[in-house]
């Protein structure tokens, strides 16, 4: 009987498995999850469930009891220490498990500040499990001063609440604007409005020199030679692929685990998904850090280790809720050399990059519309005239059949 084992038991590891018996696969298959959890959702950790919307019950991606009742053994709190790919074998901290397939969905690991300049100071803390959210908890308390480090979309959304709850915020970005990795100036410009008409100081270009305190963060000094005083710090400078595991067993590495168009990685009995894993994509190589590319990926993983021969079609979209506005994205806007402008009702704002005449992503603000066709028309490889789109009265469904 073959023996399927995930090592990751997040977004990826949980849909593969999942995938696996609904496809009929009937072997053995061991999911194994470091954290003491169940699998379970981690978007709405830095959002609903921080401000205290979501009971942690409703973050579970499948009761707990699915996995027995389906032939999943499920082993949380289980540190894998190595896998011996030559025997197929990965070892447990109370033993070895052999496998005929092993898939890696390791996912990534925040970035965090060097001990050097503070980072190891009691009250610094990052977004990644939902033992750091509520370990952090306890702090997002009216008045309390927060410095959030970093504003891409976890720091952004960490502010929002911080925001919403009271809280006195600042938030630091060294770059010159916020979002600049991922997204035009337009999209940070309505997010930096969004966040100060909230109250949230917004200091671009300005980065820290060091973290102060005696055992515990109490200011922060930054480096424009301002100095703040602070009661936490919220650290939000990206994410690296979890890839330690990978590299000790010799397999390929290239800003991820390095996999074929069908996941397979450089070991033909292993496999990747999700955040870990780096991927072929229109005649280069990519890297998507979304739960939309961690459900597809692992499915089409799934289906390949029951023989399909089936090559993965990324087609990426990505999301973020800060405040009352939802962030819809679709496409890689890699390579744009214009911005066109759509406005919606109510405030509603869509952009929409473009490459000479081609379409190549889309970020829309509270238009769900908008994006929906946005991201149908570049999944079908369509690019509709660009002054037919800033044009409000634009049936934007025309646009799907010209």
């Amino acid at each position: 009987m073959s023996h399927v084992v995930v090592i990751g038991a997040g977004q990826a590891g949980s849909s593969l498995v999942a995938r696996l018996r609904a496809k009929g696969f009937d072997g053995q298959i061991t999911l194994l999850g470091e954290e003491p959890l169940p699998p379970y959702q981690r978007p709405p950790l830095s959002k609903a469930y921080l401000l205290g919307e979501m009971e942690p019950d409703r973050l579970l991606l499948r009761p707990e009891s699915y996995y027995a009742e389906n032939g999943i053994e499920l082993r949380t709190g289980a540190r894998v220490t190595g896998i011996d790919a030559a025997n197929r074998t990965v070892h447990l901290g109370d033993g070895d498990l052999a496998y005929d397939h092993l898939v890696l969905c390791t996912g990534s690991d925040p970035r965090r500040l060097p001990a050097a300049i503070g980072g190891d100071l009691d009250g610094v803390c990052v977004v990644r499990t939902k033992a750091d959210v509520d370990a952090m908890e306890p702090r997002f308390r009216p008045q309390a001063r927060v410095l959030i480090v970093g504003g891409g979309y976890i720091g952004l959304e960490a502010a929002a609440v911080a925001a919403k709850l009271g809280l006195t915020v600042t938030l630091v970005e060294m770059a010159d604007r916020i979002l600049q990795r991922v997204a035009a100036p337009e999209t940070s410009a309505f997010f930096r409005d969004l966040h100060r008409s909230h109250g949230v100081d917004i200091r671009e270009g300005v980065g820290l020199t060091r973290l102060t305190g005696e055992g515990h963060v109490t200011g922060a000094e930054l480096t424009d030679g301002s100095h703040l005083e602070v009661d936490f710090v919220i650290v939000g400078v990206g994410i690296t692929p979890a890839t330690g595991l990978a590299e000790a067993a010799g397999l390929e590495i290239d800003n991820g685990i390095r996999t074929d168009a069908q996941g397979r990685t450089s070991d033909p009995a292993i496999w990747a998904a999700g955040d870990c894993a780096s991927f072929p994509y229109k005649g280069t190589r990519i890297r998507l850090e979304s739960v939309g590319n961690a459900i597809d990926q692992a499915e089409c993983v799934a289906d390949n280790i029951m023989g399909a021969d089936r090559s993965y079609d990324a087609k990426p979209w990505f999301w973020s809720d800060q405040y009352d506005c939802k962030l819809q994205i679709a496409g890689l806007n890699g390579g744009y050399d214009r911005i066109v402008t759509r406005q919606g009702e109510g405030g509603a704002v869509s952009f929409w990059y473009y490459a000479g005449d081609t379409l190549l992503a889309i970020d829309a603000m509270s238009d769900a519309r908008a994006y929906m066709v946005g991201k149908r028309l570049i999944e079908a490889g369509k690019s509709p005239d660009s002054a037919a789109v800033a044009d409000p009265a634009t049936d934007l469904k025309a646009l799907l059949k010209a």
